[in-house]
């Protein structure tokens, strides 16, 4: 199953990101997704292509790469950093729909430490499992330097710091975001054109 699983790594990957963004908006046009949620998908892809560009931008040309491709990648790096920002919209949308399910109403009303909490906690979880499976698949690994020390080793690959770091950052954006995207839907709302 692994040799199936390393073999055909990126097309399921590319197949699972595609279908992330497909998924969501077919949700939103048939009505089954808010506009909300639908704007925080897309926020959250756009700040996961911030990293996605400038971390593969650093693979591709960097003198100290912050990671490495395990084996060479089937299409332009461009590919996967389109792809994974879909993929972070969608898990950034998980975290939002964790947060409504634990966390008493009103959601992204106003700052309270718990919602952070929920995206922190799925931030950092789902990150971990992301690195876990990226070197299950012989895909690509983070390289340890003093800035990005290893934590520990996976399948033979190291599993860093900085991303799990990338995902702290950007739980935190998310979080304050989403807040200012609901005060200022609200706003919208109270004063229709």
């Amino acid at each position: 199953m692994n040799g199936f699983f390393q073999a055909h790594f990126y097309l399921i990957d590319f197949a699972l990101g595609i279908s992330s963004l497909a998924v969501v908006t077919a949700l939103y046009f048939r009505g089954r997704l808010g506009r909300y949620m639908w704007l925080l998908f897309w926020i959250g892809c756009g700040l996961g292509f911030t990293w996605e560009f400038l971390c593969n931008l650093n693979i591709a040309h960097g003198a100290s790469p912050v990671a490495r491709f395990i084996r060479p990648l089937p299409f332009h790096y461009m590919v996967i950093v389109v792809i994974h920002s879909f993929w972070d919209g969608a898990l950034f949308s998980i975290g939002a729909w964790l947060v409504k399910k634990t966390c008493a109403p009103p959601h992204f009303a106003r700052f309270r430490a718990g919602e952070l909490a929920v995206l922190i906690a799925w931030g950092q979880a789902q990150e971990l499992a992301v690195e876990l499976i990226s070197t299950t698949g012989a895909a690509w690994e983070w390289l340890p330097y003093s800035w990005n020390p290893a934590l520990f080793m996976f399948n033979g690959y190291h599993i860093t710091l900085l991303p799990q770091l990338i995902w702290l950052a950007a739980s935190v954006a998310f979080y304050f975001i989403a807040l200012l995207l609901k005060s200022s839907l609200a706003g919208d709302d109270a004063h229709p054109q």
